[in-house]
């Protein structure tokens, strides 16, 4: 599934890719994208990605509220802090 979400008259696209247990959930922006734990930061952070990590959520609705637990180093640098709301962090890779 993909998703148009706004905040803030910005637009972000979600994705929502089911697995056999699970779904992987993306919402990415223009500088970055938000992700669900599912994502691996080795790999963000070798490419130098924005990217900053949620858990806990079942949807794309809910990555927007959940606080972010961990982030790639380019996303530090971006100025996403761990404990931001998925929001937050968005905004910041608008």
């Amino acid at each position: 599934m993909i998703k148009d979400i706004n905040i803030n008259d910005f637009i972000f696209k979600g994705y929502q890719i089911p697995t056999q247990n699970t779904s992987v959930l993306i919402i990415h922006g223009n500088n970055g994208f938000l992700a669900c734990g599912y994502i691996n930061l080795e790999v963000a952070n070798k490419r130098n990605d924005v990217c900053a990590l949620v858990t806990g959520v079942k949807n794309l609705e809910d990555m927007l509220e959940a606080k972010v637990f961990k982030l790639s180093n380019a996303a530090l640098k971006a100025g996403i802090k761990e404990g931001m709301t998925g929001k937050e962090a968005l905004l910041l890779m608008y």
